[in-house]
This record gives C-alpha cells, sequence and structure tokens, in this order.
C-alpha cells in the first residue's frame, strides 16, 4: 500500500479544540484531493531530480510533468509537505534507460526508492550507500548488472530490498545481507545469476519474512531455517539434499517452492506440520519413495505440485483436509510412477479446480464420482493405463475447460451428453479404443479449440457437428475408420491451424474450397521462420497452465506447438488436386501421398512457409512443380512413385532432396555433373530422403505398408483365380 505523504496535513490556519470532528473530518477530506493541496519541492531536491531527469532516456516522456515547483504535480514524487523534501520516488513502469545518476543519492530525506521495470543499465551505483534513511528499495525488472555493493550495508534502517529480474547482476550472495539491518523483512533476489551457497547468516535472520532467491546458480545442500517465514522460494536452482522440516515457519509459512532443484529422499511427514501453508511446489526433482498415508496437509492448502519426480507406489487415499469452504484448488501428481487405481477419495476435494494425474502407471477405471467435483476446470489423466469408458457422470464437471483423456486403453464410446460441456476448450480422446460416430450433440461443443480423436477405432462420415466448432484451431481424427467425401467445409475454420485426417479411408476429390479463410493457412508467421529444426505435425504438444491467486481463484491458459499443416495422407482419394491448396503461403506441411490423386502439381513458388511437401504414392503426372530455390525453409520433399516425366534442370534447386523423385521413370534429373539421371537423383553425402523422413512425418513403415498391402493383394488376386485356386490346393494336397 503506498502512502500519500501530501494527503496528512496542508497548510491551513490551525482549527480550536472546541471545532467539532465532523466539521474536522469533512476539512481532512476536502484536503486530501491533490488539487487542493500545494507543497513547495524543495530547490536543492529540485536541482537534483532535473540533473537525473537530463541524462535519463525517457521515449514515452513520462517525466514531462517535471516542471513547476509543486510537488504534487511531478509524477512519481511524495514529498514531506512540511520541508519539501522528497521522501518517496516511485518510477516503476515508465520506460526509461541509461544509467541511474548519483545525483539521485543527494536525495537525503529518501525513504522508499522505486526504479522497477525500466531499462537502466548499469552496475548498482555505490553511492546508495549514502542514503541512510532509505526503508525500502526497489530495483527489479531491470539490467543492473554487476555484483552487489557493499555499500548497501550501510543502510541500517532498510526493510525492502528487492533486486530480483536483473539477469546481469551475478557473483556470490552477500554474506553481510543476513546482519546488516536488524529491520529487513523482505529480501528478493530472484531471477538473477547469483551462484555459490547461501549465508549462513540469512539462516537466523529474525526479522526476516519474505525470502525469494529462485531462478539464479545457486548450489549446496538445503538447511533448515531458524526464523519465521511468511514466503520462501529457493525454486530453479542447483540445491541438493534432502527436504528440511522449516519447523520454525510451522505456524506461519504460506508459500513454499523448491521445485525444479536436485532434492533427493522421500517426502518427510513433518512438511505436513505446515499448517499455514497454501501453496506447496516440490515439482522437478529427485524425490522418490511412495508417500506415507501420514503426510496429510491442512484443509489451507490449495496449491500441491509433487509433479516430475521419482515418487511411485499408490496414489495417497487423502492428501488433504477438506471442509465445505476451503481445500485444494489444484492437484498436480503427473510425471511420476504412481500405480494402482485412482482413489475414490479423490472426488471428495470438493474445491478441486485442476487434477493432473498424467504420465503415471495407473490402472482402472476412472471414478464415476469424478462429476461430484463441480469446480474442475482442467482434468489431465493421459498417459495412463487406464481402461473401462469414460464415465457419464464426468458431465457434472460442467465447468470444465481442457479434458485429456489420450494413451490410455478406454474404450466404449463417445457419449451424447458430453455436449454439456459447452465450457470445454481442449478435448484429447487420442490412442484408445474408443469406438462408434462423433455424435452429433457435440455440436454443442461451441467453445472446442483443440480436438484429438486421433488412433481409435472411430467410424462413419464427417457429420456437421464439426462446423459448429467455429473456434477450432487442431483437428486429428488420423488412424481411425472414417469413410465418405470429405466435406467442403473442411477448410472454412478462421483460426484453424492444423487439419489431419490422415490413416482413414476417405474417398471422392478434395473438394476446391475457400482456402481463404484461415489466418495461419493464409499468412506467414514471422516469428515461426528459421527457429531451428523442422517439427513434423504429428509432434503437436498443448501446455496447461494453471495459476492459483491467494483468493482460491484460477485463472486458465493452454499454448499449442503445432505445424501449421494438412495431412489427407493414407486415404482413397482421387482427382486433381485443388489449386487453391498450392497458394496458401502460411502452411508449413502438406502431405498427401498414398491416395489415388492424378493430374498436374502446379507451381510451388506462393508456398513461402513451405517446410515439408509429400505427394508420393499417387498418379501425379505431367511437370514437377517449378524453381523450389525460392523455398528457404523447404527441408523434406518427396514427389516419389508418381508418372512425373519430363527434364528437371540443376538449377531449380531440387538437388537437395536426395531421392525425392524415385519411382518416376519418365523423368530425367539432371546431376551436379551435368548428366540426365532417370528414376531418382543420385545419393548425396549426408542424409538420404529416406533418413530425413524418420525424422519427419513420412516415415520408413509407410513403405513397409505398401509392400505388404501389395502382397496381400496379390495373395487374394491368385485365389480369386479358380485356375489357380485349385493347381494350389492339389499342389498342397
Amino acid at each position: 500500500m503506498e502512502i500519500n505523504w501530501v494527503s496528512v496535513v496542508c497548510p491551513w490556519k490551525a482549527f480550536q479544540l472546541h471545532v467539532l470532528p465532523l466539521l474536522f473530518l469533512l476539512v481532512l477530506l476536502r484536503c486530501s484531493s491533490p488539487c487542493q493541496c500545494v507543497v513547495d519541492l524543495d530547490p536543492d531536491d529540485k536541482a537534483l531530480l532535473l540533473a537525473f531527469k537530463s541524462r535519463v532516456q525517457d521515449p514515452s516522456q513520462s517525466l514531462s510533468s517535471w516542471v513547476g515547483t509543486n510537488c504534487t504535480s511531478w509524477s512519481g514524487l511524495t514529498c514531506e509537505n512540511r520541508t519539501g523534501r522528497v521522501v518517496s520516488i516511485n518510477l516503476t513502469n515508465m520506460n526509461l534507460s541509461g544509467k541511474v545518476l548519483p545525483k539521485l543519492c543527494k536525495l537525503s530525506f529518501l525513504e522508499d526508492m522505486n526504479l522497477s521495470h525500466n531499462n537502466f543499465t548499469c552496475p548498482i551505483p555505490l553511492c546508495f550507500g549514502n542514503l541512510v534513511s532509505l526503508k525500502a528499495i526497489d530495483l527489479s525488472h531491470n539490467r543492473f548488472l554487476g555484483v552487489v555493493p557493499d555499500t548497501l550495508m550501510r543502510l541500517r534502517n532498510l526493510k525492502e530490498l528487492v533486486l530480483n529480474g536483473n539477469r546481469d547482476l551475478r557473483g556470490l550472495v552477500p554474506g553481510w545481507l543476513g546482519n546488516f539491518s536488524t529491520n529487513l523483512e523482505k529480501l528478493d533476489l530472484a531471477s538473477n545469476s547469483f551462484c555459490g551457497e547461501i549465508p549462513e547468516s540469512l539462516l537466523y535472520l529474525k526479522p526476516l519474512k519474505y525470502l525469494d532467491l529462485g531462478n539464479n546458480n545457486l548450489s549446496g545442500n538445503l538447511r533448515d531455517f531458524g526464523q519465521s517465514l511468511l514466503v520462501l522460494n529457493l525454486g530453479s536452482n542447483q540445491f541438493s539434499g534432502t527436504l528440511p522440516c522449516l519447523s520454525a515457519s510451522a505456524q506461519s509459512l504460506n508459500i513454499l517452492n523448491m521445485a525444479n532443484n536436485s532434492i533427493v529422499g522421500g517426502i518427510p511427514t513433518c512438511v505436513a506440520s505446515l499448517q499455514a501453508l497454501t501453496h506447496l511446489n516440490l515439482s522437478f526433482n529427485h524425490l522418490k519413495y511412495a508417500i506415507s498415508p501420514r503426510l496429510v496437509f491442512s484443509e489451507n492448502l490449495l496449491v500441491l505440485d509433487l509433479s516430475n519426480n521419482d515418487l511411485l507406489g499408490p496414489l495417497p487415499h487423502k492428501i488433504a483436509e477438506t471442509t465445505d469452504k476451503s481445500g485444494l484448488v489444484l492437484l498436480d501428481l503427473s510425471h511420476n510412477q504412481f500405480s494402482g487405481e485412482i482413489p475414490l477419495r479423490i472426488t471428495e476435494l470438493k474445491s478441486l479446480q485442476a487434477l493432473f494425474l498424467s504420465n503415471n502407471l495407473l490402472t482402472g477405471e476412472i471414478p464415476a464420482r469424478i462429476g461430484n467435483l463441480t469446480y474442475l476446470q482442467v482434468i489431465d489423466l493421459s498417459h495412463n493405463l487406464l481402461s473401462g469408458s469414460i464415465p457419464l457422470n464426468i458431465v457434472g464437471c460442467y465447468q470444465l475447460l481442457s479434458l485429456m483423456l489420450n494413451n490410455n486403453n478406454l474404450s466404449g464410446e463417445i457419449h451424447p451428453e458430453l455436449d454439456a460441456l459447452d465450457s470445454l476448450k481442449i478435448l484429447d480422446l487420442s490412442n484408445n479404443m474408443i469406438s462408434g460416430e462423433i455424435p452429433l450433440t457435440l455440436a454443442g461443443c461451441k467453445s472446442l479449440e483443440f480436438v484429438d480423436f486421433s488412433s481409435n477405432n472411430l467410424s462413419g462420415t464427417l457429420n456437421d457437428a464439426i462446423t459448429k466448432w467455429s473456434n477450432i484451431r487442431f483437428l486429428s481424427l488420423a488412424q481411425n475408420k472414417f469413410n465418405g467425401n470429405l466435406p467442403n467445409w473442411l477448410f472454412t475454420f478462421e483460426e484453424i491451424q492444423t487439419v489431419d485426417l490422415s490413416g482413414n479411408k476417405f474417398s471422392g476429390l478434395i473438394a476446391d474450397g475457400n482456402y481463404n479463410i484461415s489466418v495461419k493457412f493464409n499468412k506467414r508467421d514471422i516469428d515461426r521462420m528459421s527457429r531451428g529444426p523442422f517439427v513434423a505435425m504429428p509432434n503437436v504438444h498443448v501446455r496447461v497452465s494453471v495459476v492459483v491467486t491467494g483468493s482460491s481463484q484460477s485463472s486458465f491458459d493452454y499454448h499449442l506447438s503445432s505445424t501449421v499443416g494438412i495431412d489427407l495422407s493414407n486415404n482413397l482419394l482421387h482427382g486433381e488436386i485443388p489449386q487453391g491448396l498450392f497458394a496458401l503461403q502460411g502452411l508449413e506441411y502438406l502431405n498427401l501421398s498414398h491416395n489415388f490423386l492424378d493430374g498436374t502439381v502446379p507451381g510451388l513458388e506462393k508456398m513461402s512457409g513451405l517446410k515439408a511437401l509429400d505427394l508420393s504414392h499417387n498418379s501425379l503426372s505431367g511437370q514437377v512443380p517449378g524453381n523450389v530455390s525460392s523455398l528457404k525453409d523447404l527441408t523434406l520433399l518427396n514427389l516419389s512413385y508418381n508418372s512425373f516425366s519430363g527434364f528437371v534442370p540443376k538449377k531449380q534447386g531440387y538437388w537437395r532432396f536426395p531421392g525425392a523423385f524415385a519411382g518416376n521413370p519418365d523423368l530425367c534429373v539432371e546431376t551436379p555433373s551435368g548428366r540426365c539421371e532417370t528414376e531418382s537423383i543420385p545419393m548425396m553425402p549426408g542424409k538420404s530422403f529416406h533418413d530425413g523422413v524418420v525424422e519427419g512425418p513420412i516415415s520408413v513403415w509407410v513403405f513397409c505398408l505398401s509392400f505388404f498391402v501389395s502382397f496381400y493383394f496379390g495373395i487374394v488376386a491368385l485365389f480369386c483365380s479358380a485356375r489357380t485356386r485349385n493347381y494350389i490346393l492339389h499342389m498342397k494336397v
């Protein structure tokens, strides 16, 4: 809370003691208005501030109000009303840059200095140690560099020292920080480059309540703290050893973060004695062993994150106390080695808003009573060994935003009643054994943005329910048994980024519809250009994040990392490829391989964002597409096993893709030596095309599959001949 000194007293005529209290209150309220109070800025302080202003860069004109003598009109300043001396300077988030001049160090009455969230680039001035009246200093989120100067130990009255977010601040954490001020309550050195161990003096600094050393390069064995802390953040360092009990903070500690270190051993039951704890994060360590049944946290705990460890055994039947008005909001036990069934008592965590149990060894069925958790926004049970069907009761989680059940052994059909989840954004049922058709009622899930039903046993045609998913960004129905024609509306979603219908039985033509609606397909994203190796379209990653505030409210967000692409491979499509597909400059991946497509292929010059193109195993003819030398990001190309013909000169750039023309006997490709090679380009040093395919979306197994399919149909054809069948049977006898 900021204290406005100006609003306390004004130079009005003193009131007599017999004045009514109500009148006195009214005068004070009138006086509290900035426009009614004039405080003349001390001339010396004014000169110092103007000198500071003249040397900093201020492109946003944040200090343009620094004119005149009225302190109240100078933005960021607070003056003592009687003397006009500056007692507080708050220049946070004013887009200032440059160096901090020593002139500020002569503001001898300064008690509070906040220069945070700017772009100051210099060492912390040594003369800051002269500001002996300082009670709080905040230099966070700048570009201060070097070490913390020892001169700051003169600041005996300091209560808060905040230096976080200055990546070039480095060196050891000064040992004097634990004994220079008997008033220090808050020390924030997070997100810098400090190294070494925690000074022992900090372990016993009694006034300290808030200690944040997270996201540095600190190391050493964890030790216990002897003071009553409220917040302790040691996350994202290199600490080792076992977890301390922190018994001195048993009744006070609210937030404990030791994530992303190298902590070993089990979780001691004494941690549950931290009765005031609301946030506990021990993720990304090397914790192991089973969780003791005696480890039961209080009802005050809101967030428990034990993910990405080596914990094993059954999930705890009771992990925290609950009441009607309090209890866990976020529970993350993902990426461990928990086994057995999901305990029913998890469904008693009535306040739960996010449940992450993915990447374990859980078996059995999803608890039928999971729908009792009506506040749930995220359910992630993916990458386990769960079986049975999706419980119908799950529609009771009517606030659900993300449902991820992929990579299990789930069966049954998709319930039509899932349309009750009308807030759902992410629905991932991929890599299960779910059968049946997509229910028409799913049109009610109008908020869907990510849908992955791939690698199941789903069948039927694409119904119009999908057209209601107007915000869809990612749609994968790959590796199922869908059939029928591709609908005209397939590529007409404005936000669509990825469409994968590969490995089905779709037939007919690829509709020459309106490809200009999708923003991603048609606009090349500069931020995605040349960001490293090409990532194949199947390698989609969705990262869901849930942030819980102190008020028990969570905010949901997710990040989709996926190639902008279209995959219609391994179907029964025929006819010509629509011209519109080759005019999508934002498209990175196009796979139409293993169909029955014919006709010619237009030029690729408009597809400036293209990284991978596979048109292999079709019946395409005519000249190969024109010059590809301008497609700088193109790394995978396969036009093999078609009926292309003509001459391909070396200057067109196809020499970068050895093997891309195999199986085109009428095609003549100019080699680097100037000779004309038929069928394929000579192999070049380094990776062959087929080697690259293993890393990309077009795998070698596709070619193996082609062989076995051809062999199978050959045998069937033989047995369809009566003469051949009789001959074989006769020989068998």
